[in-house]
């Protein structure tokens, strides 16, 4: 509301023991319950907000993580990382509400489209674009290189467009 362009909130950033955050090798019950209610509880809230002030369809709201949990424990309560498989929630600033885009496997392992999953440099390429950024001009020197965000397999997600 006052011109902030862009906000990120970090959500489970304890790191003690028991570890109360989303990596949860330990137990994902006991601490993926209470984040998740918090989570749900103030994204339902920011939403509410948004749309009481007219402001939901200029602000794309994005959850998101760096790689999901493994569709089952490993000799404890918690779950590993899984690389293949994992979660965006987006609405707002233009995604078309309840559109459920890629699909796992039966256990939430892999892609069931393993010859083209959707990677994280198209959800990039998706805000990118929604931002009104052309994500195959945006370019940043590294090594000598011009790389792109994106990198080269990065594509705009049409089906998540409003």
């Amino acid at each position: 509301e006052r011109g902030v362009r862009f906000v990120q909130i970090w959500s489970g950033n304890d790191n003690g023991f028991p570890r109360r955050n989303w990596d949860s090798h330990e137990d994902i019950q006991r601490d993926h319950g209470p984040l998740a209610t918090g989570m749900a509880r103030g994204a339902a809230a920011l939403i509410q907000d948004l749309k009481q002030r007219g402001m939901l369809d200029d602000t794309l709201v994005l959850w998101t993580t760096e790689f999901g949990r493994m569709p089952s424990t490993q000799g404890s309560k918690g779950r590993d990382h899984n690389p293949y498989c994992f979660t965006n929630w987006l609405c707002g600033g233009g995604i078309r509400g309840g559109t459920t885009f890629g699909e796992s496997d039966e256990w939430g392992y892999k892609p069931i489209d393993r010859n083209n999953p959707t990677q994280v440099y198209d959800i990039y390429a998706t805000m990118m674009h929604l931002l009104g950024i052309d994500h195959t001009r945006l370019t940043v020197r590294h090594n000598g290189l011009d790389r792109r965000l994106t990198d080269v397999h990065g594509h705009v997600l049409k089906e998540l467009l409003a």
